[in-house]
């Protein structure tokens, strides 16, 4: 991946922090023994039936696509949980906002369980959530979404490992070829800094670029609370993501 040079006759260059992205082999995160690259990353440019489709429109999104708690409600019933809302800004190096980007998100529930037929956690599923939803950005960059705080779950990683709360995020940028991949962590929560694929990263600031921060003057009095996650698409200290590990 190349250097940033911003368009418009700006000038600007922004160096990539290679430093900012955990290295494809970390021993304590076992699946990298299968999953990092053998030989050097080519960059390789997109071509232009990846650039220009297929494209998003509002027409895509429901009414119920962000609301987590009833879009997968059987007969009238909502998700169980800690009801909170979780928004947030997508930001150009720049820090420009990003309009009518679409913003996917996915999670457990909150026994720490997905709804996947591979899943291996014995914790029960609720019925009533199905744990995932998307949303576009408005003329301002801000997304927002209602769910439950989705629960830690273990892992066969070395044994006795857990994942803490978070939630998963894909960013589409204009057509399905260009898409960012990150997760989201809670302010607060312990287990954060034991978990070996948080810890694959080797900065602390880059890691608290992935903790959503409570933001009690945005909560809904005696229903909900609200987390408030910014997201960085490119630029030296843009926010981690986990298909882009060399940097975006």
């Amino acid at each position: 991946m190349s250097d940033v040079i911003l368009p418009g006759g700006e000038g600007r260059l922004f160096q990539r922090d290679r430093d900012w992205h955990p290295p494809g082999f970390t021993p304590q995160y076992k699946s990298t023994f299968f999953r990092s690259p053998k030989h050097p990353l080519l960059a390789i440019g997109q071509t232009a039936s990846e650039l220009s489709g297929p494209t998003f429109g509002h027409s895509l999104i429901g009414p119920l696509d962000n609301d987590l708690i009833r879009n997968y409600a059987q007969d009238g019933g909502e998700a169980m949980g800690q009801r909170m809302f979780v928004y947030g800004q997508v930001l150009d190096e720049n820090a420009r906002p990003v309009p009518k980007t679409l913003v996917e998100f996915w999670q457990a529930n909150a026994a720490g369980r997905y709804r996947h037929k591979r899943e291996g956690y014995t914790a029960p599923l609720d019925p009533n959530f199905g744990g995932c939803g998307r949303c576009l950005t408005d003329e301002n960059g801000f997304y927002s979404f209602r769910t439950i705080k989705p629960g830690a779950y273990p892992w066969p990683n070395n044994g006795n490992d857990w994942r803490p709360a978070h939630i998963h995020f894909s960013i589409f940028g204009h057509s399905f070829a260009q898409r960012l991949i990150s997760q989201m962590y809670f302010e607060g929560d312990p287990m954060i800094w034991q978990c070996p694929i948080v810890g694959t990263i080797p900065d602390k600031s880059a890691i608290d670029q992935l903790i959503a921060r409570l933001d009690r003057e945005n909560t809904t009095p005696m229903d909900a609370l609200a987390y408030r996650f910014d997201i960085v698409l490119r630029g030296r200290r843009s926010t981690m993501f986990e298909n882009k590990m060399e940097g975006n």
